[in-house]
């Protein structure tokens, strides 16, 4: 069988792992590595096999790619402790922990500006990239539904996002027969622009998806003016297209860090949005919540009732079985910190992230993109006029020297020929490490632009996969 993630080679497949004789009862032991062993071992044996192992990866902490929560309170871990072997959708057998999902579910629709949060409908998933999937399950099905009830056909329909967008939207697009129509971002406007909009969007298009929040830069997604201009589209013709928003990452910044900002169910066209409780939410991986402003956006269809686990449930998911630690997590996030609490977090990622990039500006070589000002993110790229014998992964390299993770990727479509710098600040990486961070990039800096011939290309550098 292939594995997706294999990259041993096929003579290790005899390999074994020796087990240290103190873990093992003074006992010499081994195992086969890809082959379930004949006999057990302990559990202290297993653990501290396992454990010194993992001890082979990067410090979450200093993981400056992930958007994804590395840390919570010891409070936070003692309750994921006592609710990691709840069944989420068994509503049945534990229907406290469903009614407190209909409890977040109720918050986070008040916090996106719900016009009724009572009802609003939504669901939590295993992350966005489910939520997404769900929330384009349901724009097609609506499509499809008015286009039957006028006699049409429901062929060919298509979806419409920029370039920028994360790949869940490609796979989505992929899975479920959309045609993807990605609008190309330019230096000058790096986010989905109402011109380009307009200019793709026909009668088959089953929504437009602007993104709060760009993986490669952190900037937001100009969403009232898209809006706008399909509501004048709507007032000049048939087409009636709805909006989803993808606010996997802004979901839970906006609304404390830009609270004027319009961009969420204040608008009638937002129909659905969709975020990642285990990004800006604070919690641990993998929460994702999709919210719909009213129940009659999501089609009755989509709604499974079963009859399993000791009662009927309404089931709506990718998904079936999955852990109700995360939810609780997000729950006791959202009493814990209250409004002002996610605020207070929240502007402090931020104010990290205007630390570093400070400390960029003091470099001639490093221009940059994003500060900070809408995502804790900021973003740089490589001035023209540098030391031409080095690049963005071989600085990535250098910090990787000192146990930094900062992953460097091409711009997308037309703009690939450009890479870019990224670090994501998150609640736990504290100013102090900010500084530190930046007086390493200074030194490496340093070390590269002294070089007076070329290092290797980037092909043999490790860089990182958007």
């Amino acid at each position: 069988m292939t594995r997706l993630s294999g990259n041993h080679e096929a003579n290790e497949m005899s390999e074994g792992i020796k087990i240290n004789p103190i873990y093992a009862d003074g006992e010499d032991h081994e195992i086969p590595k890809y082959q379930m062993p004949q006999d057990g071992m302990s559990a202290r044996a297993a653990y501290q096999m396992i454990s010194d192992e993992i001890d082979l990866d990067g410090s979450a902490r200093l993981n400056l790619a992930t958007f994804v929560t590395t840390w919570m309170e010891p409070e936070a871990d003692q309750l994921y402790l006592e609710a990691v072997d709840k069944n989420i959708v068994d509503k049945d057998e534990y229907p406290q922990t469903a009614a407190i999902e209909d409890r977040c579910i109720a918050m986070i629709g008040d916090l996106w500006h719900a016009p009724d949060p009572s009802n609003v409908i939504g669901t939590s998933t295993t992350g966005s990239s489910e939520a997404c999937m769900l929330a384009g399950l349901a724009l097609k099905r609506r499509w499809m539904a008015k286009r039957r009830a006028l006699g049409k056909d429901t062929e060919r329909p298509n979806i419409v996002f920029s370039s920028s967008v994360q790949v869940v939207w490609e796979k989505f697009a992929n899975y479920f027969e959309v045609e993807p129509r990605y609008v190309p971002i330019t230096r000058e406007e790096p986010y989905l622009t109402p011109r380009g909009v307009l200019e793709v969007v026909d009668e088959r298009t089953i929504g437009v998806v602007p993104i709060l929040g760009v993986t490669y830069t952190g900037i937001y997604e100009p969403i009232a003016e898209i809006a706008r201009a399909l509501d004048g589209l709507a007032a000049a013709s048939e087409l009636d297209i709805p909006i989803h928003v993808d606010a996997a990452s802004g979901g839970f910044v906006a609304p404390f860090l830009q609270p004027d900002l319009v961009w969420d169910f204040s608008l009638a066209r937002v129909h659905s949005i969709n975020t990642s409780g285990h990004k800006y939410g604070l919690v641990y991986p993998g929460l994702g919540w999709v919210l719909w402003r009213s129940k009659e956006l999501l089609p009755e269809e989509l709604i499974f009732k079963v009859s399993y686990l000791g009662g009927e449930m309404p089931t709506f998911g990718l998904n079936f079985s999955r852990p109700g630690a995360q939810v609780l997590l997000q729950y006791y996030n959202l009493v814990r910190l209250g409004f002002e609490g996610y605020r207070r977090v929240q502007r402090g990622s931020q104010q990290t992230a205007a630390i570093i990039a400070a400390g960029l500006d003091e470099l001639p070589s490093m221009s940059v993109l994003a500060r900070g000002s809408e995502l804790p993110v900021v973003a740089w790229m490589k001035t023209a006029d540098s030391n031409p014998n080095w690049n963005l992964h071989h600085l990535s390299s250098k910090l990787r020297e000192r146990g930094w993770q900062v992953p460097v990727y091409p711009m997308p479509d037309n703009l690939a020929d450009e890479l870019i710098m990224r670090a994501v600040l998150r609640n736990g990486f504290r100013s102090d490490l900010a500084a530190v961070f930046v007086d390493d990039i200074k030194r490496a800096v340093r070390e590269l632009d002294v070089l007076d011939s070329p290092m290797p290309t980037s092909s043999q550098v490790n860089g990182f996969h958007h």
